[in-house]
């Protein structure tokens, strides 16, 4: 009976898939098959769109499928691109449960790539393409260090911080803590920055990382982790900065500190990632401190040209993606440890955002639509207000 219901529930997938977009194998390329973790995350809704939109640009027949965060729910899509003969799958996973249909596809000889998420406990698939995630936590350590001139801090007057985490199921999520922790950890260690609350010294302390964590990267779950902060560890104190892993954790973490009269004019720094338009807003606005800007269609386009030579049946050396660099050459091979072996992962550049800074460079990337940006309140496509 289980077995009929699993059946039941890949062929219900595949016909999803199929009404949304017929297949197109005349004269095609073949059939990439893009299966996106969720769509509470702005961005994962545009990179899907964006992966297919250039897939197909390139030649190929793409189908996109979205997962609700469930994991079952992407196994089945991937199933069913597998079932409809997908050439090459381009995964953004939601857990290490995906590894089961990476390990199916192995089997039927469809290369995989991970994209913008390592794939965890699999030896199944060869290549990893994300932005320097390291780096991205260095961004907004350093945004933290500059803005709160920790240089000059005195353990006399220290200034005070809170950390937040992203989801422990999402590799990632390990790399932007610990890039951040590269920046702040000097300042903590010497005394002149103050936690409150769970201070994780890495990622490698597990126990308190699940603290901080913010499980699926849900931003109701931040917002309430923030409000208790406010009523318990933080409550005698004022705030100078969060470490707040993206965009949408940002804001949930602002409108909890607004709710708060300590904090109604004056908010800490708030830290951020994926330049979501509505974050974009707050930051022109005083809210928001800061973003990182990751240009995903220059990764989708990456992506892409890594599928091209794959299917090419090119290897090794012989791929070549222009604006991306190999992590092990620069020394982060760890980045495509999948726990089971090390997969070739190229790096792409990320962008620091603030007000003051960078603040054009998504708008000049069009990075988003013209009524996102006029429904965010901005008047012309440079970011005006």
């Amino acid at each position: 009976m289980k077995k009929l219901f699993a059946v039941l529930l890949v062929l219900l997938v595949a016909a999803g898939s199929l009404f949304a977009a017929p297949s197109q194998d005349t004269g095609s390329r073949g059939l990439i098959g893009i299966a996106m973790p969720e769509t509470h995350v702005q961005r994962w809704y545009k990179d899907g769109n964006t992966l297919k939109a250039e897939a197909e640009r390139r030649g190929f027949t793409a189908l996109v499928q979205w997962a609700d965060a469930n994991q079952l729910i992407q196994n089945g899509q991937i199933e069913s691109f597998l079932l409809q003969g997908a050439k090459l799958l381009i995964v953004g996973c939601i857990s290490d449960g995906v590894t089961t249909q990476i390990a199916n596809a192995r089997r039927e000889g469809v290369p995989v790539i991970a994209y913008d998420r390592i794939i965890s406990n699999s030896a199944d698939y060869d290549y990893f393409i994300t932005f320097n995630n390291f780096n991205v936590g260095e961004v907004q350590g350093r945004a933290i260090e500059e803005a709160l001139n920790l240089k000059a801090a005195t353990t006399a007057a220290p200034k005070i911080i809170t950390l937040f985490a992203g989801s422990s199921t999402d590799g990632n999520a390990y790399f932007f803590f610990d890039g951040a922790m590269s920046i702040l950890k000097p300042y903590i260690d010497s005394g002149v920055l103050r936690v409150v609350g769970p201070y994780p010294t890495s990622s490698a302390d597990r126990a308190n990382f699940l603290r901080i964590a913010t499980e699926n990267w849900q931003a109701p779950i931040a917002k309430t982790r923030m409000e208790n902060l406010l009523n318990g560890d933080a409550r005698s104190v004022t705030l100078d900065a969060v470490l707040a892993p993206n965009d949408p954790i940002a804001r949930a973490i602002i409108e909890a500190l607004r709710a708060d009269a300590k904090y109604r004019t004056n908010l800490p720094i708030v830290t951020g990632q994926d330049a979501e338009i509505d974050s974009m807003a707050s930051i022109a606005t005083g809210g928001q401190y800061m973003t990182v800007f990751k240009d995903t269609a220059k990764l989708a386009e990456a992506a892409l040209v890594l599928a091209e030579q794959i299917l090419a049946g090119r290897t090794g050396s012989q791929i070549q993606i222009p604006g991306a660099v190999v992590a092990e050459s620069i020394g982060l091979g760890q980045i495509g440890d999948t726990g089971r072996k090390r997969v070739t992962t190229f790096l792409l550049n990320v962008t620091p955002v603030t007000r003051t800074s960078n603040f054009q460079a998504p708008f000049a990337a069009n990075f988003y639509s013209e009524t996102e940006w006029r429904n965010a309140g901005f008047t012309n496509a440079n970011g005006g207000r």
